[in-house]
């Protein structure tokens, strides 16, 4: 497992639908060790700390490996590392094998998985497609977001190491698909997801009420 690129941006506006909007999904790659802040990476920084950012969304992954996908659905698109949004494009780290609550080691900082990530509007206009957010939730693709433990550097190539987990633990495709499933859905694992201290609360919270219905 490694980091494939390390991506970061500042709020832009952009015009979207008649208006500008503010947003910091636009990042591009960077080359060089790049130190880990308490709530992003130097030289990135969140344009909506409501819903954006903050200890339990600090730093946003996504596979590298989901970009074949991307690249057949959207064939016209024009698809680069940090294409997504994510500060760390990486290999060898899918969402069906990482857990939530799992602490990594990259470079010299460490952190801790939180949340799968459900994206806003402003997907659609990272790809300038109406269609993006519905595709994304559909591909089942979330990538996942971390928390910060310890501050320090980390830059392309560095290995990322499982330092602590739980192997019985619950994956970030198991919550992303138990929170797209409107009926159905397991009532005893929605128990489970509700005590998972290392998920965002808000999170556990959007459980517990499904459960009280």
């Amino acid at each position: 497992m490694k980091i494939v690129s390390i991506n970061v941006g500042r709020p832009r506006q952009i015009p979207w639908q008649g208006q500008l909007v503010q947003t910091s999904i636009f990042k591009s790659p960077v080359a060089g060790r790049v130190q880990v802040r308490p709530h992003n990476l130097d030289g990135d920084e969140q344009s909506d700390l409501t819903v954006h950012g903050g200890v339990n969304k600090a730093v946003y992954v996504y596979p590298s490996e989901h970009y074949a996908f991307w690249k057949r659905e959207l064939p016209d698109a024009d698809l680069g590392w940090g294409n997504f949004g994510e500060n760390l494009t990486t290999e060898g780290l899918l969402e069906d094998r990482v857990r939530i609550g799992d602490t990594l080691r990259i470079g010299s900082a460490e952190f801790i998985v939180t949340q799968p990530r459900m994206p806003c509007f402003k997907l659609g206009i990272r790809f300038n497609r109406a269609d993006m957010v519905k595709r994304f939730h559909l591909s089942g693709r979330s990538g996942f977001y971390l928390s910060i433990v310890r501050e320090g550097e980390v830059g392309c190539g560095d290995e990322i190491a499982l330092i602590a987990g739980d192997d019985d633990g619950i994956t970030v495709a198991e919550i992303f698909r138990l929170y797209n499933t409107a009926d159905g859905a397991d009532p005893q694992l929605m128990q489970r997801v509700t005590e998972l201290p290392a998920l965002s609360p808000s999170w556990r919270e959007h459980f517990r009420k499904r459960l009280a219905k």
